[in-house]
């Protein structure tokens, strides 16, 4: 059975609001988030299923906060993004990624 999210972006925007106080320049959301892929980077590397959990969904957080910024909401943005990359033409790489053409 699946689990319902309890979560949503209006709700992770209203906590992190709450606890750190207003977004001062979008720009260290994005530096907190690298911050965040490398200590994500780090967990992939040690096979680390409860670190890569934890770091995902601090990047995850950080990415609702930033699209919150700019009035946009993040799932919303991922729906659109997949249509156009469903309508792509990929070229893989061999390595479980690749790029459109």
């Amino acid at each position: 059975m699946m689990k319902m999210n309890n979560e949503n972006q209006a709700s992770i925007c209203a906590w992190a609001e709450q606890t750190f106080g207003p977004v001062a320049d979008p720009v260290a959301l994005v530096d907190r988030a690298m911050m965040e892929m490398q200590e994500l980077r780090e967990a992939v590397a040690l096979r680390d299923p409860g670190e890569i959990g934890k770091e995902s969904a601090d990047v995850m957080i950080l990415l609702h906060r930033l699209a919150a910024q700019f009035g946009l909401d993040l799932y919303e943005e991922t729906d659109s993004k997949m249509a156009i990359n469903r309508n792509r033409v990929w070229q893989a790489t061999g390595d479980g990624t690749g790029s459109h053409i």
